[in-house]
């Protein structure tokens, strides 16, 4: 076979399934009756018949996407100019958590990672944030994070995964930010759901390839360990949000002239020298 065709099937390969995003993303962590925590864009790409390759890194923001995850990309892959079948993000959990929080810097930079999987990718998948997310929770911005992903989605032409209402104590861990393995596997179904409704053909479902079996000791020691992780979470975070609401307060009174010293003082007055 020549050079020339060789080039020509090589330019026409697609890699399979690339992914950016953090921990959800990443993947890893404890075991669910006997089933592995995977990430959601690994079971979609089984669930595909694909190769998976992922650049998530646990803790990201869309700026770690554009920044380290797209350079990483473009410094370390072997064909770096490859087209993939499908392209993964999910980021925005930890962005909108956090204290330095803005719709506009988001909506910036995930149009930016969205573009480079776009321009690589025949499909691009990226899925909204649950609007119960985080303990403390996130609130009210979570919903402009979701505006933020389904208008930059929507201009781009990616497909989105709707996970507004996703949560249950065996799909999403006490710290509401974390899919579980069978959270993971949820996810992946709805995604390839949506990959099918684009016409793209599903060779198994992810939640055919788990076997597991449950006891009634075992139901009864998930749910107690639940139940504590989630009242110290709960705890720490009313703690924590109880304190950012009184430092204020705190401040204002450490800048407080301190007028009744003198009084103090007067009111104990120096012994007299005895005779």
């Amino acid at each position: 076979m020549s050079y020339g065709i060789m080039a020509a099937m090589d330019q026409d390969c697609r890699l399979g399934v690339l992914a950016f995003g953090d921990s959800i993303t990443n993947g890893g962590g404890e075991l669910q009756w006997g089933v592995a925590l995977q990430s959601w864009a690994l079971w979609v790409a089984r669930a595909l018949g694909l190769a998976f390759t992922t650049y998530a890194v646990d803790g990201a923001g869309v700026g770690d996407v554009v920044g380290s995850q797209i350079r990483a990309f473009t410094e370390r892959s072997a064909r770096p100019d490859a087209r993939y079948d499908v392209g993964c993000l999910y980021i925005g959990v930890n962005d909108v958590r956090g204290l330095a929080w803005d719709p506009a810097v988001f909506a910036r930079d995930y149009a930016t990672a969205l573009t480079f999987l776009r321009e690589r990718c025949d499909r691009v998948l990226t899925a909204t944030a649950p609007l119960d997310l985080g303990r403390p929770r996130a609130g009210a911005k979570v919903a402009e994070l979701n505006r933020a992903i389904e208008r930059t989605a929507g201009d781009l032409g990616a497909l989105i995964v709707d996970l507004r209402g996703f949560g249950a104590r065996n799909l999403v861990m006490a710290d509401h930010v974390h899919p579980t393995a069978f959270g993971q596997i949820a996810i992946a179904e709805r995604a390839l759901a949506v990959l099918e409704r684009d016409g793209v053909p599903v060779r198994v479902r992810p939640s055919a390839l788990v076997d597991f079996e449950t006891t009634w000791p075992g139901r009864l020691r998930g749910e107690a360990t639940y139940v504590y992780r989630h009242t110290k979470i709960s705890t720490r975070a009313l703690a924590s949000r109880t304190l950012s609401e009184i430092r204020p307060r705190l401040g204002a009174l450490s800048r407080t002239p301190r007028r009744f010293s003198a009084t103090l003082i007067n009111r104990h007055p120096t012994a007299p020298p005895p005779p």
